[in-house]
């Protein structure tokens, strides 16, 4: 039920750097046309730096390892949200999946890719510790390192610290002692360790999955920041409520509403600031191991 697509195939057997995107950003994350501008600039600066980029969502009862545009397109006009629970289900029935980041660091471990960018990973939501996102359990599990601004600055970024912590999830701070909190660049928490640049990334990483981690969180800061990020956050919290649908979606849309749109325009640059430096690190590994990166 996996169908890894030529070019990434032929590039994992060759050594050369892959990167795991996720699609939930495209499905359900950004309007359009942001969502499909995000995807396309992600896998084109994976390709600026030498990479193969793995785009990933469920289509024709197949768990799909890299996309054409026509699939994007797809995933972007009508999908169904896709966490790691529910790849079987949404496979059985042939449904048009976009997987979110457990769910597709499932699908990067099952292809025997190291390495998944995204914009910010989920955590423990605000008021509610039972609340935690699926991607810490599955970062426990799959040994994927996962690029990203940190948590998303809404949750409870104590809390899910604390959980990575519980998980023995490293979380490494790129060029950065202190967490990064998606549209800002501090959080006040510090990370696990500091790595500085490509080289020493690659190393680390190396290092963590020889003495037997499995998923990592590589946190980057963002390019540019959101000014007042906080206080858009406490706003757009007390005037959502959890009366209709997915909560998170409706958050993140307030803060655009809130910021003039300036929120959206920084988590498309963000994301595809992390594919890029993804595909940095990948190709790094590569060429130190002298292995197919994915190895």
């Amino acid at each position: 039920m996996i169908d890894i697509a030529p070019e990434v195939a032929a590039a994992l057997a060759a050594g050369k750097p892959v990167v795991a995107l996720e699609t939930s950003i495209v499905g359900q994350g950004l309007p359009a046309p942001h969502n499909l501008r995000v995807a396309l600039d992600c896998e084109a600066a994976i390709r600026d730096e030498g990479g193969v980029p793995a785009t990933v969502a469920v289509l024709d009862g197949k768990l799909r390892v890299g996309l054409t545009r026509t699939d994007l397109e797809r995933i972007a006009s009508h999908s169904r949200k896709v966490s790691s629970r529910d790849l079987g289900p949404a496979l059985a029935r042939a449904e048009a999946g976009a997987t979110t980041v457990a769910a597709t660091m499932r699908a990067a471990a099952m292809a025997k890719i190291r390495f998944m960018a995204t914009g910010g990973i989920g955590g423990v939501h605000r008021g509610h510790p039972e609340d935690q996102s699926a991607d810490l359990l599955e970062l426990a599990l799959s040994a994927v390192a996962v690029f990203c601004a940190g948590p998303k600055i809404i949750l409870d970024l104590p809390f899910t610290v604390e959980r990575l912590e519980s998980l023995s999830v490293p979380v490494l701070g790129y060029g950065t002692d202190e967490l990064p909190a998606f549209y800002t660049k501090r959080s006040g928490l510090p990370v696990s360790a500091r790595v500085d640049g490509p080289a020493e990334t690659a190393r680390t990483l190396a290092s963590a999955w020889l003495t037997g981690s499995q998923g990592l969180v590589v946190a980057i800061p963002p390019p540019a920041e959101l000014p007042d990020a906080a206080a858009i956050v406490e706003r757009a919290l007390r005037e959502v409520t959890a009366s209709a649908g997915e909560v998170t979606p409706r958050l993140l849309a307030r803060m655009a509403e809130i910021s003039g749109g300036r929120s959206l325009d920084i988590n498309v640059e963000l994301v595809v600031h992390n594919a890029r430096i993804a595909a940095q690190v990948a190709r790094e590994y590569s060429e130190q191991a002298g292995q197919p990166a994915a190895q």
